[in-house]
C-alpha cells in the first residue's frame, strides 16, 4: 500500500460505498454489453454500420442508404453507444480505485484490467465488422466479454478487501476442484459459441456460418454442461465435508441455481428452434453463470477489510465470521 503525496494528497479519498457502487455498475455494464450484442446478432443488424470505428465511411452516425434497413442501422449504432457507457463505467471505477487511500495494489490492478479489456474488445469488435461477422470473430468477442465479467466480479470483491494477508477458507484440494470446475466452464462456454457459430443467427443473412453438424455440437455443449454439473456436485460435497463458511455455501447454491436455470433456458431454446428472445436470455444467463462462478472462487479466500470500510477491519463483507479461520491448516498466506 502507498499513500499519494503532493497534489493527489489534496484530492478527497474515494468513499468505500461509492467505489463499490462503481465496481458493481462496471460489472452490470460488462454483462449488459454482451446481451445487447446478442440483440444485434439475432436481429441481423451486425452490419448495420458497415465499417469501424466510423459507422459509415465519413460518418460516425448512421447514414440512410438503400442497402441497409434503418432499423438495423440504429440497432447496431445503439450497441456501439452502449459501448461508450462501458468505457465510462470502467474509467470511473479506475479513477475511484486510484483515489482510494491508502492505495491498494490488487484493487488498482483489477481496476486497470477493465479499461484495458474494453480497448481489447473494441479492437476485436472492429475486426468482427471488417471480417464481415465471421463466426470465429464473434466467438472471440463473446468469450472476451466473459473473461471481463470474471475480473469485474473480482474487482467488486476487492473493493471491500485490503492488501493484507490471505486466509484460505477451503483446503487446497477444494481450490483445485474449483479451478478444474472453472476449466470445464470455459469448455462449456466455448462449446456454446461453436453451436452459435453454426446456428442461424449470424448477425447478417449473408454471413457464412461454421460448417459443422449442429446436433453434434449441441451434444458436445450438453455433455460439457453435465460434466460441469458433476464438478459442482463434487464441490458441494467437499464444502459440506470441510465445514465451509456459510457465506461461501450461499454463493455455491446461487451458482447451482443460476446454472440450472441456464440449462432450462438452453433446452427450451433448442426445442423451440432457437427463437430470438431466448437466444438473448441465454447470453444473459452465460454472463450470470460466469459471474456466479467467479463469486464462488473469490469466496475461497478472504482478506481483512480496509481501514474506514463499513464494519472496520476484519473479514471481507460477504464472508461469515468463521470465514476468517483457515481450513487449509497452514495459517495466513500472502497472495
Amino acid at each position: 500500500m502507498a499513500t499519494p503525496t503532493g497534489l493527489l494528497a489534496r484530492v478527497p479519498s474515494t468513499p468505500p460505498l461509492l467505489l463499490r457502487r462503481l465496481a458493481i455498475a462496471n460489472l452490470i455494464a460488462q454483462i449488459g454489453i454482451g446481451v445487447t450484442g446478442s440483440v444485434v446478432r439475432v436481429t441481423g443488424s451486425g452490419l448495420g454500420c458497415s465499417t469501424w470505428p466510423q459507422c459509415e465511411p465519413g460518418s460516425m452516425v448512421p447514414v440512410s442508404h438503400a442497402e441497409i434497413a434503418p432499423l438495423h442501422m440504429w440497432i447496431e449504432f445503439s450497441n456501439r453507444l452502449l459501448g461508450v457507457l462501458v468505457v465510462l463505467t470502467a474509467g470511473a471505477t479506475l479513477l475511484g480505485a486510484l483515489f482510494t487511500r491508502p492505495r491498494r495494489r490488487r484493487l488498482i490492478a483489477l481496476a486497470c484490467a477493465m479499461p484495458l479489456g474494453v480497448v481489447a474488445q473494441a479492437v476485436i469488435g472492429g475486426i468482427t465488422v471488417l471480417a464481415g461477422l465471421a463466426w470465429w470473430t464473434v466467438m472471440l468477442h463473446f468469450l472476451a466479454s466473459m473473461v471481463l465479467v470474471w475480473f469485474a466480479v473480482l474487482l467488486v470483491t476487492a473493493t471491500t478487501e485490503d492488501d493484507g494477508p490471505v486466509t484460505r477458507t477451503v483446503p487446497p484440494a477444494g481450490r483445485g476442484l474449483i479451478l478444474f470446475s472453472t476449466a470445464v466452464l470455459a469448455v462449456l462456454l466455448v462449446a456454446g459459441t461453436l453451436v452459435t457459430g453454426a446456428g442461424p443467427h449470424g448477425g447478417d443473412p449473408d454471413t457464412p456460418r461454421l460448417d459443422a453438424d449442429i446436433p453434434a455440437l449441441t451434444q458436445l455443449h450438453v455433455d460439457s454442461l453435465f460434466l460441469y454439473l458433476g464438478t459442482l456436485a463434487g464441490t458441494g460435497f467437499l464444502f459440506h465435508a470441510v465445514g465451509a463458511p456459510a457465506g461461501l455455501r450461499r454463493r455455491y447454491w446461487t451458482l447451482v441455481a443460476v446454472v440450472l436455470a441456464q440449462g432450462l433456458v438452453g433446452g427450451v431454446q433448442y426445442a423451440l428452434g432457437v427463437p430470438e428472445l431466448l437466444v438473448s436470455l441465454h447470453v444473459l444467463g452465460a454472463g450470470l453463470v460466469t459471474a456466479a462462478a467467479a463469486w464462488v472462487w473469490a469466496g475461497t479466500a478472504s482478506r481483512p477489510a480496509p481501514a474506514g470500510a463499513p464494519g472496520g477491519p476484519g473479514p471481507a463483507p460477504g464472508a461469515d465470521a468463521d470465514t476468517g479461520r483457515s481450513l487449509a491448516g497452514s495459517g495466513a498466506e500472502r497472495p
